[in-house]
Formats: C-alpha cells, sequence, structure tokens
C-alpha cells in the first residue's frame, strides 16, 4: 500500500519516493510490527485461552496457566503490515491468506485442545499444497544446488511435491520445536531472517545472484519484506516470552512460522537451505517425526534411548536448564547457519 502512495503522490511531494525503497519499507516495517506486538499483546493476552500443559513433556507444569495461542495476535499484526508495507502488485501478498490458515488451524488445536495427528498431517498437506501452486503455478521450478553450475529445470509434476513436502516438514518440525520459553521464536525468528537477507541481498539482487552464479528472484526483495516483519513480530512476542515467559506462541504462532519459512526456502530457489538455516530446528523436531514413523509404520525400534523434541532429552537426560537449552541451541543454530550459507554460495 505504501509504494502505491509513493507511485500516486510521490510527484506531488518528493519525499514520499522513498516509500518505493524496498530497504525503507524492511526496516520502517520491522520496528512498526515490533512496536505493535510490544504494545498490543500484553493488552489483548487475557482474551486467549490458557495452557493445561503437555502430556510426557518435561516441566510442562511450568506453563499450566499462562495465556496460550499468541500467536493468533502476532501473525495477525504481521498479515496486516504486510498489505500495509509490502508492494500490492507482489507475488508474495498472495500467500497472506494461506498464512492466516496456517495460523487458524494452529490456534484451533490449541483452544480445542488438540487435534489429531492425522487431522493435522493432512490440514497442514492441504495449506502446502495449496502454497505451492500460488508461488510455483504449474510452469518448472527452477532451482540451484551447491557444487552443480548449471541450474535445474523441475517440471510441475516434481516441482509442487517437493516444495509441499519442504513447507510441510518445515511447519512441523518448528511446531515441535515449541516448548521452551524463547526456543522456537529465537530459532524460527533467526531462520527467517538470514533468508530475508539472502533474499533481499543476494537473490533479489540481480548483479550479486549473476556473480555468485545464483539464478535471480526478481520478487526476492518483496519476500525479504515479508520475512523481516515477520522477525519483527517475533523480536516483540519474544519481548514477553522471555524466560520465564509470561505468554505462549502455542500452534497459532509456530505453525505460521514454520510454514513462512518453508516458503521463503522455495522463494530462494535452493530446497536444501532448509537444512542450512534451520539444522538446529530440524534436528531439535523433525527427528522425532522420523523415530516416531519408523517405529510406528515399520515397527523397527530406533533412538530409544533419546527423549524428542530434543530438547526435553536435554533437559531430562543431561539436566540442562531453560536458559542453558535457548543459549546452547542458538549458539549451535547461529554457528551452523553461517557456516553453511557461506559455503553454499562459494561452491558453485
Amino acid at each position: 500500500m505504501l509504494s502505491w502512495i509513493a507511485d500516486s503522490l510521490g510527484g506531488l511531494w518528493g519525499p514520499l519516493r522513498l516509500l518505493n525503497s524496498f530497504f525503507f519499507l524492511a526496516g520502517v516495517g520491522y520496528g512498526a510490527v515490533a512496536l505493535a506486538v510490544w504494545l498490543l499483546l500484553p493488552r489483548l493476552w487475557g482474551r486467549l485461552t490458557t495452557d493445561r500443559g503437555r502430556a510426557f513433556a518435561v516441566n510442562a507444569d511450568q506453563s499450566v496457566g499462562k495465556p496460550l495461542g499468541a500467536g493468533l495476535i502476532f501473525v495477525s499484526l504481521f498479515s496486516l503490515a504486510a498489505v500495509i508495507f509490502i508492494p500490492l502488485q507482489a507475488s508474495a501478498l498472495h500467500v497472506v491468506p494461506l498464512i492466516l490458515a496456517a495460523m487458524a488451524v494452529g490456534y484451533l488445536d490449541d483452544r480445542r485442545g488438540g487435534f489429531t495427528e492425522y487431522q493435522l498431517a493432512v490440514m497442514d498437506a492441504v495449506i502446502a499444497l495449496a502454497a505451492s501452486v500460488v508461488m510455483l503455478g504449474f510452469g518448472d521450478w527452477v532451482i540451484w544446488l551447491p557444487g552443480w553450475k548449471g541450474d535445474l529445470a523441475l517440471s510441475p509434476w516434481l516441482a509442487i511435491p517437493l516444495a509441499s513436502g519442504l513447507i510441510w516438514l518445515s511447519i512441523n518440525a518448528t511446531n515441535c520445536t515449541d516448548g521452551v520459553d524463547g526456543l522456537s521464536g529465537s530459532l524460527s525468528g533467526t531462520a527467517i531472517l538470514i533468508l530475508g537477507g539472502l533474499l533481499y541481498a543476494v537473490i533479489g539482487n540481480e548483479t550479486v545472484a549473476s556473480h555468485l552464479n545464483i539464478p535471480f528472484n526478481p520478487q526476492g526483495a518483496n519476500w525479504a519484506i515479508m520475512a523481516f516483519l515477520m522477525v519483527g513480530a517475533v523480536s516483540g512476542y519474544l519481548w514477553y516470552n522471555a524466560p520465564p515467559s509470561l505468554v505462549l506462541m502455542g500452534d497459532a504462532g509456530s505453525r505460521p512460522l514454520g510454514f513462512l519459512i518453508g516458503m521463503l526456502v522455495v522463494a530462494t530457489g535452493n530446497p536444501l537451505f532448509l537444512l542450512l538455516v534451520a539444522s538446529v530446528i530440524l534436528l531439535n523436531g523433525a527427528t522425532g517425526l522420523v523415530k516416531v514413523a519408523v517405529t510406528r509404520f515399520f515397527k523397527i525400534p530406533i533412538l530409544t534411548g533419546v527423549r524428542f523434541p530434543l530438547h526435553d532429552h536435554c533437559r531430562k537426560a543431561l539436566g540442562w536448564s531453560n536458559a542453558q537449552v535457548l543459549v546452547r541451541f542458538m549458539l549451535v543454530h547461529l554457528g551452523l547457519s553461517a557456516l553453511l550459507v557461506v559455503l553454499v554460495l562459494k561452491v558453485r
């Protein structure tokens, strides 16, 4: 919307042309959303349902009675900001209703006390499939990989299932990571920040992309604005979710966060970025999904001595405090992400 104002009135008052700057929109948008969430969240969380504890989760009693479902508030504010700060012609705006759908599924799951695993899996799959179709259409998906000099064009019959699977995995891994004060928000916020930086400065910059032999995405800067808006929303939330937390995001927050990470990975054109920028999220959450699937469907016991999500194992078996889990997971997350992203960008 702001870019439309700049196009319409920029000729009448020159400074309005600043609203056409992607960098300005991303920076001001980040600050505006962070401030809005910081101000409104404590005024609204009294209307949310309260946490009733999770079966088998370590220290679940510490969360009982706290407002649950803060994602309903900060994702809604993010969506409003997306309409304001992202150019109206941007394809990134087309997925905002799907982000709200992921939020709604999570909020209903929080409020009802839980859908079944299979119900959630199907709803996530439908939303992920819809996002893939909206983002890729029915044309080829041009991807790039480390160690492969050229580009690869995947047909829609391969591209859409692959993109949908990436988004589905990201939703569920991020959801499983939620359980320690500040952990899911910090890990996912950092992953989104890195992806936003790549989409703005590398993949969405034709000169840099050409220099690094990476396919240029002309919509990269628009996706970057969306990423920075969500980082702002998460920052405002984390002010109150820092240990010991006052409010919990619930599935209403973790599911759309994972959904956005998956979509940003698809926007980069490199499916491996899910592993590169969300390695700790996958290790913490997705490994548990693999364990359950292999044990339940193939009757093969694996990792029997490890609790999942992995943060529960660290607290129960290793005796780590919540603060230790948060700091140590973040250190590993930042180190791995920085190292792997640099290697992938240079090894072409």
